[in-house]
């Protein structure tokens, strides 16, 4: 597989204590002429396990915002406005992404697992009472990871473009799998500096989003991310399959399907009906499944279509 269509599944897909903001590390300024600049002020600003969480809101049902690779809480400024008035909305920014220092140390371990535990604590800690995870590619990964772990007390996943296995890699022998995790984390890591920047820039424009202005603006703060840290996340989620704790999910799953009838013919001659059914089959097993397209979108659905999202994402809450 190409590592742009593996870029594409990934970003083409994610000590117990709260410290407070005042004592870590703010996120890297964006640049007041970045259409991304202006975002919501939150309430609250603080960090789990490195992770930065920005809370916005009190409403009774709390949503919790992952991005995907790369991305900081930028990602969902609109579903900030759109949910903040009604929902307490939680929004995390993963260690070693959007200009936030990594995880210590001279290897960066399994950032998968350590997200996980992260996301576990902020539930724990501001006893969530059945919260709804949102979560954009590796942050919907994560999403349905958490809803295996915590079935009880997760109340619902919304994955926008992420699934429980790397797409194209779900007929792969786990040692198969493991191995082209290995080549692509060493070929991710290798990128640094301006190469780095040049590699966002060319994903944005072709993958990420249909608007180029838009996806500009977002290839300049997706390459604040720490180039080691990209390359550990990708690793992670694609030496994973989370196909067989998929049953054991009691939370209703909403998955989001972009598709961009111009990049069909890349793709195969694609039509809308394949991608839905490739990624039903991909979910298959999920007691409380819904499928959804989400159309004249590319990867990042919630900025090329912020109403469809919305919108799908409000008709989900109300059947919760």
């Amino acid at each position: 597989m190409k590592a742009s269509l593996m870029f594409a599944a990934l970003s083409g897909l994610a000590g117990s204590s709260l410290a407070p903001m005042a004592a870590a590390q703010a996120p890297v300024p964006v640049e007041a002429s970045n259409r991304f600049a202006a975002q919501p002020a939150p309430a609250e600003r603080f960090e789990i396990k490195g992770m930065l969480v920005e809370r916005h809101g009190t409403g009774p049902r709390a949503l919790v915002l992952v991005p995907g690779l790369s991305s900081g809480g930028w990602v969902w400024g609109q579903m900030v406005r759109d949910f903040a008035p009604t929902h307490t909305v939680y929004v995390v920014t993963l260690p070693g992404f959007d200009g936030r220092p990594p995880l210590g140390g001279d290897t960066f371990g399994d950032p998968f697992d350590a997200a996980r535990g992260a996301l576990t604590e902020l539930i724990a800690l501001r006893k969530l009472s059945k919260p709804v995870l949102i979560g954009h590619s590796l942050g919907a990964t994560l999403g349905l990871a958490l809803a295996q772990d915590l079935p009880e007390r997760i109340g619902g996943v919304v994955a926008i473009d992420g699934l429980p296995v790397f797409p194209r890699t779900e007929d792969m022998s786990p040692e198969q799998r493991t191995a082209m995790a290995d080549g692509i984390r060493k070929q991710m890591a290798a990128l640094a500096g301006p190469a780095f920047a040049s590699q966002q820039h060319q994903y944005m424009r072709s993958i990420g989003m249909v608007d180029l202005a838009k996806a500009d603006d977002a290839a300049k703060l997706t390459a604040r991310s720490d180039p080691a840290a990209v390359a550990a996340y990708m690793g992670a989620v694609l030496s994973r399959d989370l196909r067989p704790g998929l049953a054991g999910v009691k939370a209703p799953v909403l998955m989001l399907v972009p598709y961009f009838a111009p990049d069909a013919v890349v793709l195969n001659d694609i039509t809308i009906g394949d991608k839905l059914a490739y990624y039903r089959e991909l979910m298959s097993g999920t007691p409380r499944l819904q499928v959804e397209a989400i159309d004249k979108a590319r990867h990042f659905a919630m900025i090329d279509q912020p109403e469809a999202v919305a919108d799908a994402v409000r008709g989900f809450l109300k059947q919760l």
